[in-house]
């Protein structure tokens, strides 16, 4: 029919989904076939999901880390939680969250100074060995200068295999430290199987809870950089020494740190 309009020619308008979805790994526009989602999206977050699980179930490597830890010039001290295995460990958070018997008898053993460490990084694989793996030694040898340069007297950095968030408070009492850091494997998302959490506590004795903690979560090149987070965790820290707290009372205030510093090393 004259002056009918060539279908051939006519363009679909683009998705504005697609331009969105370039700034976040979340799942958003992600189409439709009839009912459900097309297949490549279904298959991919089947697959985020495998990778989930299996970072929950996977144990830590932990000759590896301890050697990316010595090679960074730390001394390190190797420790069990009193889950024995990472079934165990799934199933029973509590033996999680303290020492095992042996473990406890080292730190017991090991001779008593004067006056207790400043503080205690404590390295336990959590929910996702892999993240502690990827990120824990860089994150250490970024904000350990810091504190070297304010002459804060380190413990060794104590490197807990089955261990979760509170294993940190027993550890601390018994080196002894005013402080610990605990860098630990969080719990996997369908987008961040390898995300690592850190958690400081002042004055660690067993039987702290969430409260009394402070928390950066997320550090991994995807999400929180290297270099931003060692800049919010010494500010903390600092201010944790300085305050003698932590936890709610003790707020997340750290200057912004030049885009040139963080992007230095992720």
């Amino acid at each position: 029919m004259t002056g009918a309009r060539d279908r051939s020619s006519v363009v679909a308008p683009s998705d504005p989904w697609t331009t969105l979805g370039r700034f976040t790994p979340a799942r958003i526009g992600l189409g439709r076939a009839g009912g459900s989602i097309p297949t490549k999206p279904m298959l991919e977050f089947q697959l985020a999901h495998a990778r989930a699980r299996d970072a929950v179930q996977r144990d830590l490597e932990a000759d590896a880390v301890r050697e990316a830890l010595r090679e960074r010039g730390f001394e390190v001290l190797e420790l069990h939680s009193a889950a024995p295995d990472r079934r165990t460990f799934i199933q029973r958070p509590d033996l999680g969250r303290i020492l095992a018997g042996e473990a406890k008898a080292l730190l017991e053993a090991r001779e008593q100074l004067d006056e207790a460490f400043d503080v205690a990084f404590v390295v336990a694989d959590g929910l996702s060995a892999q993240a502690v793996e990827r990120h824990a030694p860089e994150l250490l040898a970024q904000v350990a200068p810091k504190l070297y340069g304010a002459r804060w007297r380190l413990a060794p950095v104590c490197l807990v295999r089955q261990g979760r968030v509170a294993v940190g408070d027993e550890i601390g009492a018994l080196l002894p430290a005013a402080m610990t850091v605990m860098l630990i494997g969080e719990r996997p998302g369908l987008s961040s199987p390898d995300s690592l959490g850190v958690y400081l506590t002042w004055a660690p004795l067993p039987g702290r809870s969430n409260a009394e903690r402070n928390c950066i979560s997320n550090v991994r090149p995807e999400g929180l950089g290297y270099a931003l987070a060692a800049h919010k965790l010494f500010y903390l820290m600092t201010e944790a020494r300085r305050r003698k707290l932590s936890g709610v009372e003790l707020k997340e205030e750290a200057p912004a740190l030049a885009l040139e510093e963080q992007s230095g090393r992720c």
